[in-house]
């Protein structure tokens, strides 16, 4: 028997997918050590989740990730159920932006590692143990090789499947699909592009690419979905296409074949003790409209910091424990949507009242589009009271700038000095190691940051305090970031 290696780390990340990448990325921004392990032997080659809404941007601007994604292609108008809608809001990033999801953990993964992160592909999770202080787990590496990994904290980002939180019975309910989409990437057919197109027996989409190849989705309306053992063959999404739309296209060849349904399912906590969950581990929904790849990516950025101050020893009583309480709330808010999408969606006739009620309040009443589009987009996020700082300009004694420019801090807080105020910068000081101070003013005085003296952010974006004098400063900072050195 092949003798187990053995590593100890600050923080096991189980799954490479974005995720727990950009966990990855989080934590060692925060210096906490980090191995990640995952089984796939690299990046997925598959044509998933391609959608980055507009928090997602702000979030890899601010980590100085944006310039490596080039220029990619925008798409203002999203939808709700089908149903068009433009998702358009204030930033420098409405609507959607596409990136193919093998980019996305390509870029992901680079950045992650030169950040320090010890990644280990072609390694499988297949036990773990939860102690008082530290989690024990048994990785299978390349040819069954052992690997013995000793953590403080260990985290599931493995997907709607998570086999950490399997081993560790973490309670998940929800419910099985009853409905379910079938899609694929096919070359060599010719079919008309559709954008949710209801037709009499069943919804089709399709949108053929600059390469030449067609993504194709169909639903069957009243068609129910059942248990799979593996994933859908080509020969059934052309059978329900030909069904749907009338259309042959059995003689193209299939790329990417897969199904998703309307299941979803929420932890009951984020946080067993040393074992916390992220993304799909977290959290299953339908993909619709991008929303889990973003959910998730917004997931890892709260807990990085959260995690990697906790590790190093200055996380105030209670801070990791705000990433339960935080996240747990907005992804119950995000499924909600989600299953109203999917019955709008997935519905036969018998949703086209609601369907066109809808239609006509997202077109005539400027209100409704811009509820759900700050829902969809995650621009409207708030953790408590806990608002997200806006992409915003700023003017400083070396330039233009901006506030996502400036959260380019190493896992750092950012407390902004708006009045010039010397006694708020000498107040900061004991926090210097986990907090920069930036005195700046706003390009536009009547901007979202006019009239404030000093705004104190998180890590992750995220408000913790507005003006209220040196006191008030001295109290945010120890709130959020522990007790000075």
């Amino acid at each position: 028997m092949t003798a187990a290696h053995a590593v100890d780390t600050d923080v096991l990340v189980v799954g490479a997918g974005p995720v727990g990448l950009m966990l990855a990325g989080e934590l060692r921004g925060g210096g906490a050590g980090t191995v990640v392990v995952d089984r796939r032997e690299g990046p997925t080659t598959e044509s998933r989740a391609s959608t980055l809404h507009a928090r997602t941007m702000e979030i890899l601007d601010s980590r100085g990730l944006l310039d490596a994604l080039g220029d990619p292609p925008n798409e203002p108008r999203g939808h709700f159920g089908g149903i068009p809608l433009d998702l358009t809001l204030p930033g420098p990033w409405p609507g959607q932006t596409k990136v193919p999801q093998t980019r996305t953990e390509e870029l992901l993964a680079e950045w992650a590692s030169g950040r320090g992160a010890d990644l280990r592909r072609r390694h499988e999770l297949r036990a773990v143990r939860v102690g008082a202080d530290a989690v024990e787990a048994v990785v299978a590496g390349p040819g069954g090789r052992p690997l013995r990994v000793r953590a403080r904290y260990a985290v599931g980002c493995d997907g709607e499947d998570s086999t950490l939180r399997r081993l560790i019975g973490a309670d998940f309910p929800g419910r099985a699909p009853v409905r379910e989409l079938l899609r694929a990437d096919v070359a060599g057919i010719d079919v008309p592009d559709r954008r949710f197109q209801r037709l009499p027996r069943g919804l089709a989409v399709a949108a053929r690419r600059a390469d030449g190849v067609t993504r194709v989705m169909v639903h069957e309306f009243g068609a129910v979905a059942g248990h799979r053992d593996g994933d859908v063959e080509f020969a059934e999404v052309a059978r329900a296409w030909k069904e749907v739309t009338g259309e042959d296209i059995s003689a193209g060849t299939p790329l990417w074949v897969n199904s998703f349904g309307d299941a979803y399912g929420q932890l009951v906590r984020y946080r067993e003790g040393r074992v916390l969950f992220a993304g799909d581990a977290a959290h299953r929904q339908m993909p619709i409209g991008g929303q889990a790849l973003n959910l998730g990516l917004q997931d890892a950025v709260n807990l990085g910091w959260k995690l990697a101050a906790q590790v190093r020893g200055h996380a105030p009583d209670g801070l990791l424990d705000t990433y339960h309480t935080e996240r747990h709330a907005v992804g119950r808010r995000v499924l909600g949507n989600i299953r109203a999408q999917a019955l709008l969606l997935l519905g036969g006739p018998e949703t086209g009242a609601i369907r066109s009620l809808l239609d006509g309040l997202i077109r005539d009443e400027p209100v409704v589009r811009e509820h759900l589009a700050g829902m969809i987009s995650g621009l409207d996020i708030r953790h408590g009271g806990h608002l997200r700082l806006p992409h915003t300009g700023l003017l400083t004694s070396e330039g233009a700038t901006s506030t996502t420019a400036l959260l380019r801090t190493g896992g750092r807080g950012l407390l902004l000095d708006l009045a010039g105020d010397p006694g708020l910068r000498a107040t900061a000081g004991p926090w210097a190691d986990r907090v920069v101070t930036v005195t700046a003013r706003p390009a536009d005085p009547h901007g979202p940051l006019g009239g404030l003296a000093a705004v104190l952010v998180r890590p992750d974006g995220h408000v913790a305090w507005t003006s209220g004098g040196a006191t008030g400063a001295e109290d945010a900072l120890r709130a959020w970031f522990g007790e000075a050195r």
